[in-house]
């Protein structure tokens, strides 16, 4: 039922990049890999493409623009050094990573990877490096901040004792001291 309505999403829209998307994650959810792929074929064929994941944070009157697994940025060594020396503290605290967000045809190793460079993980880490320790951080993100990514943030918010806000495409996360102000329902 759910696929075939997709399939004429697709055919009604076929330049539309959402319902291949969606597509592609069902067929992901369900572990059709070979699916997954041919969606993907379908959609280099279409000349469609995904919308990349992208956060923005502003400092001093500067907009930093960060994709999935960014190393444009030219302060991209401290920031990874940053984001290591996060995800580090996170997981000595209990964080565990949520691969099954991941919905890629990875091993375990290269889903945790994955999610680990996420966007709005890599402008934490770059506000971290830009700013003082109590300071605000603000991102704003073009896609829904994922469950893991979500997971990540209330701890960090309570692990450096920061307020992170985090604007999607669906709400404002307003996180302090571990807890979201969406209350978990993003």
């Amino acid at each position: 039922m759910c696929e075939s309505s997709i399939k004429n999403l697709i055919e009604l829209d076929p330049k539309n990049n959402s319902a291949y998307v969606l597509l592609s994650n069902v067929y992901a959810k369900l572990g059709r890999w070979e699916d997954v792929r041919a969606v993907r074929k379908l959609m280099e064929e279409m000349g469609v493409k995904k919308t990349p994941g992208c956060s923005i944070v502003e400092l001093d009157g500067q907009l930093h623009e960060f994709f999935v697994g960014d190393e444009a940025h030219p302060e991209r060594r401290e920031i990874y050094r940053m984001l290591d020396e996060i995800m580090e503290r996170l997981k000595s605290v209990g964080y565990v990573v949520k691969t099954e967000e991941v919905l890629l045809d990875l091993d375990e190793e290269g889903k945790e990877m994955a999610l680990a460079v996420h966007s709005e993980k890599i402008a934490v880490a770059f506000s971290f490096v830009k700013t003082k320790p109590g300071t605000t951080v603000r991102i704003i993100k073009n896609l829904r901040i994922c469950g893991d990514c979500h997971e990540a943030m209330n701890l960090i918010s309570k692990v450096y004792g920061r307020e992170i806000v985090v604007r999607d495409c669906s709400r404002f996360h307003h996180f302090r001291d571990g807890v979201c102000s969406c209350n978990g329902f993003w």
